[in-house]
């Protein structure tokens, strides 16, 4: 029987988690030769994820410098992970979503006409600076792509429209879910694991918890600076408090801190690891981020999702009344929290909503396709 070599490239935390389930697939499938690099464009948050997955790189390129710029980094990965492949040789290179180490991941396999399976296929916000760069990323990985593995008919749909081969283009689900449901086992047999949490549930204990991530590049600035005065408003209630994990990434933390620090119903965490983030989204009332990965995540518990940006390339959840888009006005930022606070029925509408990401099967249709 001959063995498919497939080599998975990944760097950042949510590539981790999505991509986990697949690697977990191809490691027990006797059909692949499994080949993992991971570029470490986050360091510390990718690490927690490949330790509790059990996943040990084949490759580790630790690209991680401090204030980066797009394009040394970009150089970095390019030759980097090229060097790699030059080396492994393989039928295949899987990368997921749109960040740096995606879209070099997928430019390395072309010089070396390599096939390219893109994981998350087909999301566009159709605003090349909303979410940035990320929009470009995927849409120069799409021109690439030999395989899509489109989460929804409608990323499905977006490929259509741009004229991809529909042969090549697969709806199979999101694999997110697929880790959601892994961890949220694991962590029922070793409970644990997500054990960290407890001083601060019992510390807001009686109040309704808001979770919250807030990362984007396009939000720097003004934008934090909005998001931080509607939290302050926010947990200015007696009856709501907010537990924030603050992203590592200085443009982040030096507002958030300053602005946010000290305030009774503010917890400020350091970055959770994914058993912990699952055990947040698992007892938050509802989730305020900037995040893509959450807009998929929270509605598979019921959770719903705020969306403090002005454009989604996740409209299947807006669509389908799971998530909404509220921008970083702090205005609107309140008066919609405030609504899901004091409406029950606004807050049910969202909360019943059908989750439209996937059923958790989506690793196994991927490597299915990579077989064929």
């Amino acid at each position: 029987m001959t063995t498919r070599k497939i080599l998975t490239v990944f760097g950042t935390r949510p590539e981790a988690i999505k991509l986990f389930p697949l690697v977990h697939a191809l490691e027990a499938d006797e059909r692949f030769d499994s080949h993992v690099l991971v570029t470490g464009q986050h360091r510390g948050m990718l690490d927690q994820v490949l330790d509790i997955a059990g996943i040990t790189p084949d490759d580790d390129l630790d690209v991680m410098q401090p204030d980066q710029t797009l394009d040394a980094l970009t150089a970095r990965l390019l030759t980097g992970i090229g060097e790699v492949m030059d080396r492994v040789r393989p039928d295949h290179v899987v990368v997921q979503g749109d960040t740096a180490t995606a879209m070099c991941g997928a430019l390395a396999a072309y010089y070396r006409k390599i096939r390219v399976c893109h994981v998350e296929a087909g999301l566009r916000s159709r605003d090349i600076y909303h979410p940035w760069p990320e929009e470009v990323n995927r849409k120069i990985i799409g021109s690439m792509a030999a395989i899509h593995c489109a989460p929804t008919e409608v990323s499905q749909a977006a490929l259509l429209r741009e004229n991809v081969d529909p042969a090549i283009v697969h709806v199979t689900g999101n694999t997110v879910i697929d880790a959601l449901h892994w961890i949220t086992a694991k962590v029922e047999e070793e409970p644990g694991l997500a054990s960290g949490l407890a001083e601060v549930e019992k510390r807001f204990a009686g109040k309704r918890i808001i979770g919250m991530t807030s990362h984007r590049r396009e939000n720097f600035g003004e934008g934090m600076r909005a998001i931080a005065d509607a939290v302050k408003r926010i947990a200015a209630r007696d009856d709501t408090a907010i537990v924030f994990p603050v992203h590592l990434n200085p443009n982040v933390r030096a507002v958030m801190n300053e602005e946010l620090s000290g305030l009774d119903n503010v917890a400020l965490l350091e970055p959770l690891d994914y058993p912990h983030f699952a055990r947040l989204l698992d007892i938050c009332h509802l989730m305020l981020t900037d995040s893509g990965g959450v807009q998929e995540e929270a509605p598979a518990l019921g959770k719903p999702v705020l969306v403090m940006r002005e454009t989604t390339e996740r409209p299947e959840g807006v669509d389908a009344g799971t998530a909404k888009l509220v921008g970083t006005d702090a205005d609107r930022i309140v008066a919609e929290v405030t609504a899901l606070l004091d409406d029950p029925a606004a807050y049910e509408a969202m909360a019943r909503a059908h989750n439209p990401f996937g059923d958790g099967r989506s690793a196994m249709r991927i490597a299915d396709l990579l077989a064929q």
